[in-house]
């Protein structure tokens, strides 16, 4: 009976231990067309991490050609799908983080920063502290990599100020800031703020020092303070040609000096609303694709039904039905309603760039400027994020979207 009892034992022990070893080894295949070059590959993910690239004479399906890319890294959300990282009175939940990244896979975006708008000190308090209590959650796989906080040091003249509220608009104090950055568990990882304002020079100094990267967006700087901003640090322009008075002087205005300094990137919002197509096409050609980002700028706004929505302190917001967003008592753009697929597609439309080109503009580019190695290109040892699309009329299509070597979204068939 002992001998009996031994032999089960051990069996189980067996399964159990060839069980662990097959799932420890386990790998999982993905295959499409290379976004750089469009021709057939095999991905093999193991732990989570591309183990190994190898190029196919043909897909395994040919009927459904996929290209493949390292999942969009979109760096200002300010949020989705009726989730708001911005708002007061107990909006933000857990769950609803939970949501606007889940609702974020389907449109391909695998890393995120979700972005806080000018505000009161306390729900900047507030909604930073409890994003940082969520961002390394499990069932986020670390699609949240830090924080952008725009504002509340920005101009605040109308139209340079956009649709942030004037009563919070405020010149740069460090101290706040770094209440700011307690809460958030230091991931506040970039900052835009307008460089004329009184202390924006030392405040940049001090924010770089620290490692975050400066942005400067919803501004009138000349192109002395602009030039200087970038000397002590500044990195990227937010949302190019926005954040801007619709009326401007033809030569002397904050756009030239801005695409006129090589040192400085840009961010641009290409939802077909945000720009016009030739602006488009002409801060491309300056910056080229080494030195543009495609941001999204989108709001809990986007992936709503078109109608009329209230923001927080009252104010009308219109949704079209063409799918722009605009605050009507100023005559202003809302933010956009558009997630960064449009974006990508439509720049490509617009200028005649490659996948390639657009890829590395949206996923490859803000990897490297705010350091994160691990993911942006297709390579073994990176994160295995990994997109599946289609290029549709008007956005990329996606099929199947994987975040640490997890498939976390596929469309219906």
């Amino acid at each position: 009976m002992r001998y009996i009892f031994s032999k089960s034992f051990n069996f189980i022990i067996a399964v159990i231990f060839m069980t662990f070893v097959n799932s420890a080894f386990a790998q999982t295949k993905v295959e499409g067309l290379l976004y750089l070059t469009k021709k057939p590959v095999s991905v093999e993910i193991k732990d989570g991490k591309i183990v190994r690239i190898q190029q196919l004479k043909k897909l395994s399906d040919q009927s459904h050609p996929f290209y493949i890319a390292p999942g969009l890294i979109d760096n200002q959300v300010n949020g989705f799908a009726g989730v708001s990282f911005c708002f007061a009175g107990g909006e933000l939940t857990k769950e609803g983080i939970l949501k606007a990244t889940q609702e974020l896979w389907k449109k391909g975006v695998t890393t995120y920063l979700p972005t806080l708008t000018t505000n009161t000190t306390e729900v900047l308090k507030h909604n930073f502290a409890l994003l940082a209590n969520s961002k390394n959650d499990k069932e986020l796989h670390g699609s949240i990599a830090g924080f952008h906080l725009e504002g509340p040091y920005i101009s605040p003249i109308d139209g340079y100020r956009g649709a942030h509220p004037l009563k919070y608009v405020r010149k740069p104090d460090w101290n706040e800031f770094m209440e700011f950055y307690e809460a958030s568990g230091k991931n506040i990882v970039t900052i835009t703020v307008a460089p004329e304002l009184d202390g924006s020079m030392e405040f940049i100094q001090k924010c770089t020092a620290l490692g975050i990267i400066v942005a400067i967006g919803h501004h009138n700087a000349t192109k002395a303070i602009i030039d200087e901003a970038v000397e002590n640090g500044a990195r990227i322009t937010t949302h190019l040609g926005n954040g801007c008075a619709n009326m401007i002087n033809r030569h002397v205005n904050p756009l030239w000096p801005q695409l006129a300094n090589d040192k400085l990137m840009a961010s641009i919002i290409c939802d077909g609303f945000h720009l016009r197509d030739e602006e488009i096409t002409v801060f491309y050609k300056v910056k080229g694709p080494d030195k543009t980002i495609i941001t999204s700028d989108v709001t809990s706004f986007a992936a709503l039904p078109p109608g009329e929505y209230k923001n927080e302190e009252g104010e009308t917001i219109e949704l079209t039905k063409e799918g722009m967003l605009r605050l009507p008592v100023q005559n202003v753009l809302y933010g956009s309603a558009s997630p960064i697929t449009k974006g990508v597609a439509h720049i490509m439309k617009v200028t005649g760039c490659s996948l390639a080109e657009a890829i590395r503009m949206s996923s490859t580019n803000p990897a490297k400027l705010y350091h994160l190695n691990d993911r942006g290109t297709i390579e073994t040892g990176k994160r295995a994020d990994l997109i599946l699309f289609e290029i549709g009329d008007s956005e990329l299509v996606i099929k199947k979207t994987y975040v640490e070597g997890e498939l976390v979204y596929a469309a219906e068939q």
